[in-house]
């Protein structure tokens, strides 16, 4: 279980998400910079409890529209082996101390909770709060189920959102079942839905809109990979 510290991070989120978005290519604001706002997310628990796990929604108001994205965030106490192209920055914790905030479409325990997500075995957990389920994200879920052990991942990163191959096995680096594709939806946009053609599954949650209006969407599409 996740313990939610009331506390600061130095520098914090929002600051180093502003840098590091503009270069994703799906980052669709002005040059000079997003100017960003929390607008939802929720969380998810690391079995082990050495990973925090969160998937944020900011909206950036820079812009003639408002934008929301939907980010998720992987937290560890040390730096993750081959992943430096997924860092997004490092932070001090007013009680954890330094902390390595990561895209989490790079982390694997991320992956492997996000597919339990899907499947209906993960809980998902309130932003905010200690030990609260938030009823509000759904998942659906259809035929055969698989291990949640991710064995291994290629990430496209694209125009369009995030496309995460996996395969799954019964431990890391194992031979894996036929690989899956989670597509993660980067741009949350109200009132136009997802694409869920022949989807094995996926995950439904809400936000926020300027206006103070809430909106709901897919967060990620779980599909069979192309062959």
């Amino acid at each position: 279980m996740a313990v939610i510290h009331n506390t600061t991070m130095t520098p914090g989120k929002l600051e180093l998400l502003a840098a590091w978005l503009p270069a994703r290519p799906w980052y669709v604001g002005p040059a000079r910079g997003p100017e960003l706002t929390k607008a939802g997310g929720f969380r998810l628990d690391d079995p082990r409890g050495e990973v925090g796990i969160e998937f944020m929604v900011v909206t950036d108001t820079s812009g003639g529209r408002p934008c929301s994205y939907h980010l998720p965030l992987s937290y560890r106490g040390a730096p993750l082996d081959g992943a430096d192209q997924a860092l997004i920055g490092t932070s001090e914790h007013g009680v954890l101390g330094r902390r390595w905030v990561y895209d989490g479409t790079h982390d694997s325990v991320l992956i492997a909770q996000l597919l339990a997500l899907v499947q209906g075995r993960a809980e998902p957990q309130a932003q905010g709060a200690t030990d609260t389920p938030d009823p509000s994200v759904t998942s659906y879920f259809t035929g055969a189920g698989f291990p949640s052990v991710v064995a291994s991942t290629a990430v496209h990163d694209g125009q369009h959102g995030t496309d995460i191959v996996v395969g799954t096995g019964s431990e890391p680096h194992s031979e894996s079942a036929e690989p899956l594709t989670l597509e993660v939806t980067r741009i949350l946009r109200p009132g136009r839905p997802t694409d869920t053609t022949e989807a094995r599954g996926y995950v439904t949650a809400g936000w926020r809109l300027p206006d103070g209006e809430e909106s709901r969407g897919r967060f990620a599409v779980l599909r069979d990979a192309a062959r």
